[in-house]
């Protein structure tokens, strides 16, 4: 009687087809983690651009673009310094936000003080998470809690432009008080006329708008990977540089800066982007970035400016950062987005953080 064998996968041919399938998931998931990413630059993109075009539309209606820090009324920025209204908020109602809008009182004092972190106003408006706001590389939770009142708070990853290298005039070295790029529509001491599309004489296409910050944790690992330095802030071990030194003394600072190590203690980890809703001057990392350092470098503090602080003063370093692969995106003037490299020209990197400093960009240069 003729008898039929079945043959089944030995051993040997079992683990080679294990392998084969191993090595195509191992080519595959790079790819499939690239795509990922690509779409969620775009996300990050399209979130810029939105808030953008919210600037313009508030430009359009009234004159100017939105303040870095609105103040119920000139007198109001007096001691104890408080957590005033952000550039964001007066926007709101451009970006599908009509009821948060409605919702935040302009006339009240700070949700935070010095003074005191409890009984404040727009508190609410404060806790709500505004998806617009978020990076979707970032990966952080969408409220994070302050160790000064144990709330958790809305957070932002896009950040304005508070103008070139620290307070110093880079050809001239002239001391100035407060960034002058991204400034007040209220009137206070140290303070600047109102910025109009008009007034960007460098042109739109060459001035940022907006850019991106990763947010803080409240806690972090030390020693830091360089992806986890970026949401701290760092003081500067060197002494940082005197505010009247030029070119030079800025490249120095970012120097500096760079050479911060991932095991020094950082000043705060938990301040970048941390409170969507809150504007400080002239402190700039929370809803604030400048153009001193280039992309992705870490937050670094200058000892030699006046208004020194874990918030980074005017006269430090609040790069944008981001876990976008090589740069950050920058929203511009005009409403355009582009990708910026972190290896980007440094003096060109200065003249895009300045509305008038008729610096001559070309744009391979950025």
């Amino acid at each position: 009687m003729c008898r039929t064998r079945h043959r089944g996968f030995t051993l040997i041919e079992l683990l080679v087809v294990i392998a084969i399938i191993g090595i195509l998931i191992a080519l595959l998931l790079p790819a499939v983690q690239a795509a990922r990413e690509a779409a969620r630059r775009a996300q990050c993109t399209n979130n810029l651009k939105q808030l953008a075009l919210a600037m313009h539309n508030y430009e359009s209606a009234n004159g100017c673009f939105p303040p870095s820090t609105l103040f119920p009324s000139p007198g109001a920025y007096v001691n104890p310094i408080g957590w005033y209204t952000s550039w964001i908020v007066p926007i709101l109602q451009y970006t599908e936000q009509q009821p948060l809008f409605n919702a935040y009182n302009f006339s009240a004092p700070p949700i935070w003080t010095s003074a005191t972190t409890s009984g404040l106003a727009n508190t609410t408006v404060s806790y709500t998470n505004v998806n617009l706001l978020r990076c979707p590389s970032d990966g952080q939770p969408s409220t994070i809690r302050k160790a000064d009142d144990g709330q958790y708070y809305g957070v932002t990853n896009y950040v304005g432009n508070f103008g070139g290298p620290g307070v110093s005039n880079p050809i001239s070295g002239t001391v100035v008080p407060l960034p002058s790029n991204f400034i007040s529509l209220s009137s206070y001491p140290g303070g600047y006329a109102p910025v109009s599309i008009a007034t960007i004489i460098d042109g739109t296409s060459n001035t940022a708008l907006i850019s991106e910050r990763l947010v803080g944790r409240t806690t972090t690992p030390t020693p830091r990977s360089h992806n986890e330095a970026k949401r701290a802030v760092f003081g500067n071990p060197s002494g940082g540089i005197a505010l009247n030194t030029g070119w030079t003394g800025a490249q120095q600072f970012v120097g500096q800066c760079k050479s911060i190590p991932g095991t020094q203690t950082a000043r705060s980890s938990t301040v970048s982007g941390n409170v969507w809703s809150a504007g400080y001057p002239p402190y700039i990392v929370e809803t604030g970035y400048n153009h001193f350092s280039p992309p992705n470098e870490v937050a670094c503090t200058n000892p030699q400016d006046p208004n020194d602080n874990i918030y980074v003063g005017p006269g430090g370093a609040a790069p944008p950062t981001s876990l976008h692969p090589g740069g950050c995106n920058v929203a511009f003037s005009d409403g355009s987005v582009k990708f910026i490299k972190d290896s980007v020209n440094l003096q060109s990197w200065w003249g895009l953080g300045t509305r008038n400093g008729s610096e001559v960009l070309s744009a391979d240069s950025y």
